[in-house]
């Protein structure tokens, strides 16, 4: 049987919708380009939500322009939907890609490398 999605699923998910298309198309600011939202976690009383981001390129001032375009992201949101308040914003580096990215790398390179012979022991019975 499926599960059915909470009010705070679906809530979490327009933010991140609304979220990502206020970004790509309000949002004027040059530190947040290149920004994908991954995931939004809104708190049980809805006061609060994580928004998880990553960035194709690597951004000094990114986190810092988040943070800055935190009240007007909000204040847009607030616009754009249904609800009686309007969460506070905090941004998260999600930092699962770049590990997932290190795992495969490391993956690759231990499958490459040609496996190295066991030293034979004294003790270890021959297979002839």
């Amino acid at each position: 049987m499926a599960k059915a999605f909470s009010r705070n699923d679906r809530v979490s998910e327009q933010i991140r919708r609304e979220l990502a298309d206020l970004l790509m198309f309000e949002v004027k600011d040059p530190r947040v380009q290149m920004v994908t939202l991954t995931d939004v976690e809104v708190a049980g009383d809805m006061a609060h939500a994580k928004v998880f981001y990553t960035a194709s390129k690597s951004s000094k001032g990114l986190q810092e322009g988040l943070e800055k375009a935190a009240g007007f992201l909000r204040s847009q949101l607030g616009k754009r939907m249904m609800l009686r308040t309007m969460p506070q914003l905090h941004f998260v580096y999600d930092e699962s890609i770049d590990r997932g990215m290190h795992m495969d790398k490391l993956i690759n390179q231990a499958v490459s490398e040609p496996p190295v012979p066991e030293p034979a022991t004294p003790d270890t019975p021959s297979q002839e």
